[in-house]
């Protein structure tokens, strides 16, 4: 005889109800676990919006905007040639002009101001420089796809160095945050220069050593000015004669420099 009814065949076994969850814990468990979720999130935007602004800022400080250095037109690209080559008949000042944007003072683009640097003439300079070279070449028979290609190599090699000597003069009388697009700018005019020595030495072989000798004279002006009213008053230290020896040195390797770019010869 079976003593437990509540196991006898045709009977359902009772239903075991689980434990109830008070609303109490399940309000504490939410609140928990929304409080660790907005922390972490808080926390992980700060991180990489933190990040973000550092490279950024960053960014525009060594490298600024490129599309800056592309605002021109006709009337600047002239006015800038004649500051180029002819920077001792300049009147104006050599100063760049700032405006208000936001709250904060920035360079206007080269559009509104004759001494902001651009990247328009350089490559453009450049292009016509590597053109006249080969035309050169021709000229004297020594055309190649090799001789060419060294041409183009040797222009590259000087547009770095002068970058390079530009920026290791700013780090030096501490003044590094210039943006970098700044000096690649100003070491790219001497392609202006180049490409009149380049055709002097096609046209007026005669002359062409009274022609270099000008293009070094104007771009050593050019850039002593440019260096001394534009880039060395934001250093942070001034030392009178580190400026004159940096200003010196820099006027000094134009001429050596637009002598070796400017002498076009076949491999």
């Amino acid at each position: 005889m079976n003593e437990n009814p509540g196991f006898q065949a045709g009977l359902s076994r009772p239903a075991l109800n689980p434990p109830a969850i008070l609303p109490f814990g399940d309000a504490i468990c939410g609140a928990g676990s929304g409080l660790i979720r907005g922390g972490l999130g808080a926390y992980g935007g700060k991180i990489f919006g933190s990040g973000s602004e550092y490279v950024q800022s960053n960014i525009s400080k060594y490298f600024s905007d490129p599309q800056y250095y592309f605002e021109v037109n006709d009337h600047y690209v002239r006015n800038k040639l004649k500051v180029i080559l002819f920077p001792f008949l300049h009147k104006g000042h050599w100063t760049r002009i700032t405006e208000s944007i936001g709250g904060t003072l920035s360079y206007k683009p080269p559009i509104n101001d004759i001494n902001a640097p651009d990247l328009y003439i350089p490559f453009m300079a450049f292009a016509t420089y590597v053109v006249l070279a080969g035309i050169s070449l021709g000229l004297s028979g020594k055309f190649s796809p090799e001789a060419l290609n060294w041409q183009f190599v040797k222009g590259m090699v000087g547009w770095i160095s002068q970058a390079l000597l530009l920026k290791i003069s700013l780090l030096s009388l501490g003044g590094g945050e210039a943006p970098l697009l700044d000096m690649v700018a100003y070491a790219g005019y001497t392609f202006t220069g180049m490409c009149v020595a380049v055709i002097g030495r096609i046209m007026l072989s005669y002359a062409y050593y009274l022609i270099v000798v000008w293009i070094c004279m104007c771009m050593a002006i050019f850039l002593v000015k440019t260096m001394k009213r534009t880039l060395f008053a934001g250093v942070r230290s001034f030392d009178s004669s580190k400026h004159h020896y940096f200003l010196l040195c820099i006027a000094s390797v134009q001429f050596p420099l637009i002598f070796w770019l400017s002498n076009i010869s076949g491999l």
